[in-house]
């Protein structure tokens, strides 16, 4: 089964991608029955099924699983003229 989130390739009746971690098959609130993510109708007894969740940003990922993040950070540099001489007998 080919994972919809990273495209990754899984083992037949894996219900979790083995590279993002994603749930791979969307079990039927009524009859249990395990479905495609991207079905909208259980495929066993018609039932709706509950919209697929997003990934939790921020979420701790499974254990050996590395999770990729971009932030924006602005960072300021200062050069003061003597400051090394004034700060030699400060405290820290």
């Amino acid at each position: 089964m080919i994972c919809d989130s990273c495209g990754t390739a899984n083992q037949a009746g894996a219900n979790f991608c083995i590279q993002c971690g994603n749930r791979l098959a969307t079990a039927c609130p009524v009859c249990g029955h395990a479905n495609l993510p991207a079905a909208h109708f259980c495929a066993s007894c018609g039932s709706e099924l509950p919209a697929p969740s997003q990934p939790v940003v921020g979420a701790i990922p499974p254990i050996g699983m590395a999770v990729a993040e971009r932030r924006l950070v602005s960072v300021l540099f200062a050069d003061l003229v003597g400051f090394t001489t004034a700060s030699e007998d400060r405290d820290p």
